[in-house]
């Protein structure tokens, strides 16, 4: 009876013999996964290396793309084997260290983006003051506190979720994803919905609303200012937005993906929501910071060239 309700391994059930178009899914894979690591590592290594950057706002902005590195490797390596594998099997320890890395990055993502609005919050509202507050020790305690939430956070659901007995097998998920697991429960699961809709609404919506309520805060001190202290605080507000916003629209499709059951509509819907959380921000991030905050663009030699290739093209 254990090995049935607790069973060692799990299969992938949105896997489907596409023949000799696996070998195309694989380099495509390959391709985004190595433009994730070179746009990303980019970032850290010109980030690190400069002393003018070592400052909240690039530091913030490293934190972001390590996270995009960690989070992408719980599902790009897996991904690729899976892609040329006859067999979308995948081994009980192996299935919630997946979801640990995946979740905790998503969670991440959204601590980050709340400590980089502060960190505008109190560069553009309280600028006398900004170096006096967003000192080392306190950007310290920020990421500390920003890492640790989640940790401690999955470490409960997990735990929840590996204890409940199972009756299947399928996951309709191109990775392991709690919910997935929790919906082959033989029991009622009202204490893990109860934690985990705890969790999403600590996780993402109590950050979300900071997030709001500092830029609300920015507008009102921008509409006292001259255009030109407008100017200076969009220029560095803008990559922030843009990067929230993408990342909130690619989370909402997440969660809609899970708690409504999208793969009984359409497997097409249901394959896009499945890696659009851990394929957009990856990209996209490194991509808003590179090319639109000047003192990155001008010690990056990937996106200094690529900048001077679209000039020329005009």
């Amino acid at each position: 009876m254990e090995n049935e309700t607790l069973p060692f391994y799990f299969y992938f059930s949105l896997y489907k013999d596409q023949g000799d178009l696996k070998y195309v899914y694989f380099l495509v894979t390959l391709t985004i996964y190595s433009a994730i690591i070179v746009f990303n590592v980019s970032i850290i290594v010109v980030v690190m290396k400069e002393k003018s950057l070592h400052e909240p706002m690039y530091i913030f902005i490293s934190c972001l793309c390590f996270n995009s590195l960690y989070g992408t490797a719980g599902l790009f390596p897996r991904l690729s084997i899976d892609i040329l594998s006859d067999s979308h099997m995948i081994s009980r320890p192996a299935c919630f260290t997946q979801i640990f890395v995946i979740y905790t990055y998503t969670i991440l993502e959204f601590d980050i983006l709340a400590v980089m609005a502060y960190d505008r919050y109190v560069a553009i509202c309280q600028p006398l003051r900004y170096h006096s507050i967003m000192t080392a020790r306190t950007m310290i305690l920020l990421i500390t506190g920003a890492i640790s939430c989640p940790i401690f956070w999955m470490s409960v659901v997990i735990t929840l979720s590996a204890r409940l007995p199972l009756c299947g097998r399928a996951i309709t998920r191109l990775y392991c994803s709690n919910w997935s697991i929790v919906r082959l429960s033989c029991v009622p699961t009202a204490s893990n919905n109860a934690v985990g809709l705890f969790v999403l609404i600590a996780s993402d919506f109590l950050p979300l609303c900071f997030i709001l309520y500092t830029y609300i805060r920015i507008l009102i001190v921008c509409q006292r200012s001259s255009a030109e202290f407008r100017g200076k605080a969009l220029q560095t507000c803008l990559p922030h937005i843009v990067t929230f916003v993408t990342y909130s629209i690619a989370i909402f499709c997440d969660i809609l993906m899970n708690r409504f059951e999208l793969d009984r509509i359409t497997s097409i819907l249901a394959l896009v929501f499945s890696i659009e959380l851990l394929i957009v921000p990856p990209v996209l991030n490194p991509l808003i910071y590179g090319l639109t905050l000047p003192e990155i663009r001008k010690r990056n030699q990937l996106f200094a060239r690529a900048t001077k290739i679209s000039v020329i093209s005009k």
